[in-house]
């Protein structure tokens, strides 16, 4: 499950990602929030790290700072 969750969001970075940088749609957060979860993904499993990234995506809205916000 990991493997294929770690495709979905190389997909998603390689293909949705690059084209919205494209038109200037940039994520607030270092690192960006897809990259997050894959760095989640990697270390604490695909439950836990799917979890992980779905609450770094929640905060990333439009009353956040963002800025640098490394995995923990």
């Amino acid at each position: 499950m990991k493997k294929i969750l770690i495709r979905i969001i190389n997909w998603y970075q390689k293909y949705i990602s690059s084209y919205l940088t494209s038109k200037n749609i940039n994520c607030k957060y270092y690192p960006t929030c897809s990259e997050y979860t894959k760095q989640a993904i990697v270390k604490y499993g695909a439950l836990k790290g799917s979890i992980i990234g779905c609450f770094r995506i929640i905060r990333c809205n439009p009353f956040s700072k963002g800025g640098y916000d490394p995995l923990k």
